[in-house]
């Protein structure tokens, strides 16, 4: 792993008592995270995760001081301020635990226990939408999907072929009618990868989320179609009955914004001048 050679130094200093045959590597859009045994090391892929990273560190102390109905990653140690010339990396708490294979849904306890578990996640996320504190920090843009439709429409339809901005415009249009929603905290990547499971007696146990770099106030659906895109609709029908969140107007915003993620990654990768995210996120728009 090319990471743990190029940063030998840096991490035998952050993580002192873990072996290098016992680091594991995990590459997320913003930043490579290096896994030792009780915490990690967030090394941001680019200049532009690298300023952000103070940020980062700041929601996560703010989460982190909340009694939530699982564990977040408690920020340990930072760099310092950006432009120093020296490596830029956050050490955090690491939360225990694995992602949750899709074909362990195939039995209908485990599904049953995971649904539940996800509708009692995006309750807390709601609740904290509600604390004055948590609004102060978070973002919460009026007209953020207007704005994301624009900004696309302007920076990256020239990467496109006739035919993907075609897909890319239809995909932008449906936007249009999502009304403007801001009660709960959003994740915004709630995808399978970032909520983390024990096992208890066979059944799952949800053991914490991780990954909060792109959290917002918004409109629940969105971690819902994160859900959907990991889990398939027969998941995602099970959590929204256990919810009550059952309606067609939810299942329409589900289905809007599932389909602008690959919009949404590739607007960030060109922002972050990331030419692997971005290639990947235009994939079918080319």
């Amino acid at each position: 792993m090319q990471i743990l050679q190029t940063n030998h130094a840096l991490l035998s200093r952050l993580l002192p008592d873990v072996r290098p045959e016992d680091l594991s590597v995990r590459q997320g859009q913003f930043h490579q995270v290096v896994i030792g045994t009780d915490r990690v090391v967030c090394l941001p892929r680019t200049r532009a995760a690298a300023v952000r990273l103070p940020h980062r560190a700041a929601v996560l102390r703010l989460l982190a001081g909340f009694e939530l109905g699982f564990r977040t990653p408690r920020p340990l140690l930072e760099s310092s301020t950006y432009g120093t010339g020296q490596p830029q990396f956050l050490v955090l708490s690491r939360v225990p635990g694995a992602p949750l294979e899709a074909d362990a849904l195939e039995d209908p306890k485990v599904a049953e226990a995971a649904a539940a578990q996800y509708v009692a996640l995006l309750t807390e996320l709601a609740g904290l939408g509600a604390v004055e504190k948590v609004r102060a920090a978070l973002p919460a843009p009026r007209d953020r999907w207007r704005q994301f439709a624009a900004d696309v429409r302007t920076e990256l339809f020239w990467l496109m072929s006739d035919g993907g901005r075609q897909r890319a415009e239809r995909e932008l249009t449906a936007l249009d009618s999502l009304p403007h929603l801001a009660d709960a905290v959003v994740h915004g990547d709630l995808g399978a990868e970032n909520v983390l499971w024990e096992r208890k007696d066979g059944l799952p146990v949800l053991s914490g989320v991780i990954d909060w770099d792109e959290v917002t106030i918004g409109d629940p659906a969105e971690d819902l179609a994160a859900v959907d895109a990991s889990y398939g609709t027969g998941f995602l029908n099970r959590v929204l009955t256990l919810g009550g969140w059952s309606d067609s107007t939810m299942a329409t915003r589900i289905a809007i914004i599932r389909a602008t993620f690959a919009l949404q990654q590739a607007l960030s990768a060109h922002r972050d001048d990331d030419e692997e995210q971005l290639t990947d996120g235009l994939t079918g728009y080319r």
